[in-house]
């Protein structure tokens, strides 16, 4: 949520800090802004405006900003309405000092109130206005360091910062405590920034900041302390992602571009993980020793959104492969309930940022109680990363379409080779039953292929349906998830309303939504429970709904329950979901895009939710 960009080096910062701006559009945004420091004129230049970041470009392009030290946000609105006036950067009273934020202030009220007392003029109403204030305030007689350390201290809630200040022209500071914030290095200059993806093309060595750490940058030096002050040492991470991984390549969409990665994804991944020959699984960073494995008797998966269905996945491969009860929970739910876990519990976090607030928040309680904590994530130094017990990367390269397509796939592929691993390791299953399980996953990535060479069909059937007004998905077992998931990719790009739901339960409930102008998307893919799922198909049909059907290759049977089917290759129920997935994407990109959707920046949406 929200996006920073800071520059401090020998170049003009406008376009720098444009050109990362432009790169944080994916986590979600409604206004934008810029503040450069001018050495001629010794003051800070500002140009905001709400909306789309092509905006503020038009903007600086009539009135464009001149000097080397900057800072600049996209923001996502919580407190104030998405407007010029509430748009970052903010300044103090005497346009000293400017500031840029994301997160919550949670005790910004009662700071206002005081603060004005003492004088301040507030201009906004947002909560960051409140830091820069503060800031303001204990700068007279200390160093802008000094004042940045004083002020983070009496602020409560979560953020990240980035400061410039005329005063102190060649500085450029930036603080965090509980949302992401990260370090470029350059040579002879510096960046800030939200994440890695901002600034790939000028350096691929990044500093992650820890959690209540603060840095202090100049062209030529970088200074990380604790809040207290105390240094800390960091050791800078080589990013392997490309800057190509992060632009379009030609296709219309970054989600289109992302749906048509998976097949090279996977196969990456399980190329990377499984030993040729021996098939044992390998993952070098799980850190949890074998013996803390086999004493595991529960599981707790907790995430949220399309990571939760994920672990919905999950729960089916674990309780099938390993025989452990598995349990999964929303994370903003998990962490507020009594946890009934152990330290023979082994809680698994899912996240692609790693950044997400309630998972964070969750995991740390956990760990409180004693439970071991492994995550999967995609990306490598993230705060879910640094706090983990064990890590599983997923290695899926920057996703920038808001709806999460590639990161999903790959988080249910990690959840299988885990499944196996475990599975091994408390002897459940022999060596050669978990490598006829790795043959068949094997066969994932050329058979999600072959689905991929009929996206064009895919489409137009798609393209027929976008007129109509809500949406139902149906699937039983391993496939509910996926009916929660393709109902949620619809929803958010699209914003026609769409329910997923076990299609055992249409009967309780949804059936009386049936009609000729709702679409139902039934997951019939080949399974034991495939008799029931035509039953279901019948209910929809006497109701005159229109069926979608996603089918096994060469079901006949399928033919008479429904005119619009899209077939996936004959695979193992188990792993189905994987080639599931793709279809259900599709429907969802085709429908937004013919209905005019801004498909990789939809409304109200963010990337990466880094507050409750």
């Amino acid at each position: 949520m929200c996006g920073i960009i800071g520059y401090v080096g020998p170049r003009q910062s406008q376009g720098i800090l444009l050109t990362g701006l432009k790169r944080l559009e994916y986590r979600g945004y409604d206004s934008s802004g810029m503040a450069v420091i001018n050495p001629a004129k010794n003051r800070i230049s500002t140009r905001k405006s709400p909306g789309k970041i092509r905006v503020l470009e038009t903007l600086l392009n009539k009135k464009p900003l001149q000097g080397s030290t900057g800072i600049a946000h996209t923001r996502w609105a919580t407190h104030g309405a998405p407007n010029q006036i509430n748009a970052h950067p903010h300044s103090d009273c005497k346009d000293e000092i400017s500031l840029v934020h994301n997160g919550i202030i949670e005790n910004y009220a009662q700071l206002k109130k005081e603060l004005i007392k003492e004088g301040h003029k507030f201009s906004s109403q947002t909560d960051t206005e409140v830091i820069v204030h503060l800031i303001e305030k204990y700068l007279k007689n200390r160093s802008l360091e000094e004042a940045v350390r004083k002020a983070i201290l009496k602020i409560e809630g979560s953020f990240a910062i980035g400061v410039i200040s005329s005063l102190e022209p060649d500085k450029l500071i930036g603080a965090r405590s509980g949302s992401p914030l990260i370090v470029g290095l350059g040579r002879e200059e510096n960046f800030l920034a939200s994440d890695a993806t901002a600034i790939l093309d000028a350096t691929k060595d990044i500093i992650f900041l820890g959690e209540k750490e603060m840095v202090v940058l100049t062209g030529d030096s970088c200074k990380v302390t604790d809040f207290g002050g105390r240094e800390v040492k960091k050791v800078p991470v080589k990013i392997k992602w490309d800057i190509a991984q992060a632009q379009k390549q030609g296709y219309r969409h970054f989600m289109l571009k992302e749906i048509n990665e998976q097949p090279g994804i996977i196969r990456a991944f399980l190329n990377s993980r499984i030993q040729k020959g021996s098939g044992r699984i390998n993952f070098e960073e799980l850190a949890i020793c074998e013996d803390a494995l086999k004493s595991i008797r529960n599981i707790m998966i907790v995430a949220c959104g399309t990571a939760y269905h994920a672990g919905m996945v999950g729960k089916y491969i674990l309780e099938s492969a390993c025989s452990i009860p598995t349990q999964v929970d929303v994370s903003s739910e998990f962490r507020y309930r009594d946890m009934l876990i152990d330290k023979e519990t082994l809680v698994i976090a899912i996240s692609q940022s790693g950044e997400t607030a309630d998972t964070l928040a969750g995991i740390r309680q956990a760990k409180q109680i004693g439970a071991k904590v492994l995550s999967i994530c995609n990306v490598v130094g993230s705060t879910l990363v640094r706090e983990s017990d064990g890590i599983i990367h997923t290695h899926a390269g920057p996703e920038i379409g808001v709806a999460s397509t590639k990161a999903y796939t790959a988080q249910v592929t990690a959840l299988y080779l885990f499944a196996f691993y475990l599975a091994r390791i408390k002897n459940i299953l022999s060596q050669a039953q978990v490598n006829k399980y790795l043959e068949e996953l094997q066969k994932i990535p050329r058979q999600q292929e072959e689905i991929l060479k009929f996206q064009g069909s895919i489409g137009k059937l798609a393209q027929r349906h976008s007129h109509l007004g809500s949406f139902l998905y149906l699937g039983r077992n391993i496939n509910f998830p996926s009916a929660l998931e393709g109902a949620l990719k619809l929803k958010e790009i699209s914003y026609i309303p769409a329910e997923g739901y076990a299609a055992g339960e249409m009967k309780h409930g949804p059936i009386a939504l049936i009609d000729e102008y709702r679409a139902v998307v039934c997951i019939a893919c080949e399974s034991h429970v495939y008799e029931k799922m035509i039953s279901n198909l019948q209910e929809i049909r006497a109701r005159k709904g229109k069926i979608i059907a996603i089918a096994t290759k060469a079901d006949d049977k399928i033919r008479d329950q429904a005119r619009e089917i899209i077939y996936v290759p004959r695979c193992s129920e188990l792993f189905s979901p994987l080639l599931v997935a793709l279809p259900l994407q599709l429907i969802a990109y085709h429908i937004a895009a013919k209905r005019g959707c801004d498909v990789d920046q939809p409304r109200n949406l963010a990337k990466s939710v880094t507050v409750e």
